[in-house]
């Protein structure tokens, strides 16, 4: 699997890596970097944990990667923790605003892997060992001065830097943000319907059917009371008397 373009140290450290005979030779424990021009020159790995040699590899070593190992072509040269800690590096390095004071710390970088090119560190305000903590980007044009330890800037906060990862408490304070918003307008559209049912006239004040008709012809008003005009008597006339009434044939039954 080739290498992604960029790659995070943290990602390449996290891979045990296993040369071309086969061999493992142990998880990735540091970087192998040159600050002056920000480039990073290779990785250190600990073949075990009951020797204290230690196993450092060219970064032009590397031949790809899948989900847990390294794959690297070569032998590695063989050197010891202690000469692996007079190396240089920015990382774990304290970040210093424009007034001294200190704003987080260096805790991981992003590179090029075919050239080692470092185009980004990324800045941790607390302990970076911490799961989910927060990162900022810094590139290299925004470091004023470098050394050991100490990263020098003219940022006033970090928020002046771009965002890599957020927190997860700043997540969710994100996350809760945008839920407020999308109930606020579920709110305010809600409350336009209700106003715009306020504003149309009661039932009771509607025009009728007659007022309508009377403006456009004579056309039977539908809310008129069919027995509003009933009249008792003239309906009473109308139907025959008793004596009147033809007999009725029954067909011969006799109980009739």
């Amino acid at each position: 699997m080739p290498l992604p373009d960029p790659l995070l140290l943290s990602d390449l450290l996290r891979h045990r890596v296993r040369c071309d005979q086969g061999l493992d030779h142990g998880v990735g424990v540091m970087a192998w970097m040159h600050p002056p021009v920000h480039r990073l020159l290779g990785w250190v790995s600990r073949p075990s944990a009951l020797r204290n040699s230690r196993a450092v590899w060219r970064l032009d070593q590397c031949r790809g990667l899948d989900d847990q190992q390294v794959f690297v072509k070569g032998a590695p040269a063989e050197t010891d923790q202690l000469t692996l800690e007079r190396l240089p590096t920015l990382l774990d390095a304290d970040l210093l605003d424009a007034d001294g004071e200190r704003l987080g710390q260096v805790a991981d970088l992003a590179f090029v892997p075919s050239t080692g090119e470092i185009l980004h560190y990324l800045v941790s305000r607390s302990d970076p060992r911490l799961p989910g903590s927060s990162r900022w980007r810094l590139t290299p044009d925004r470091i004023v001065d470098q050394q050991p330890g100490l990263v020098s800037t003219g940022l006033r906060d970090l928020d002046d830097l771009p965002q890599a990862r957020a927190s997860v408490r700043q997540d969710f304070v994100r996350r809760s943000r945008h839920w407020r918003e999308q109930l606020q307008q579920f709110g305010d559209r809600a409350g336009e319907r209700l106003e715009g049912w306020l504003e149309e006239p009661p039932w009771d004040e509607q025009p009728s059917r007659r007022e309508i008709d009377d403006a456009d012809g004579p056309v039977q008003a539908l809310d008129s009371d069919p027995l509003e005009d009933w009249d008792d008597d003239e309906w009473i006339e109308r139907q025959p008397s008793r004596r009147d009434r033809q007999p009725v044939e029954r067909d011969g039954d006799p109980w009739i």
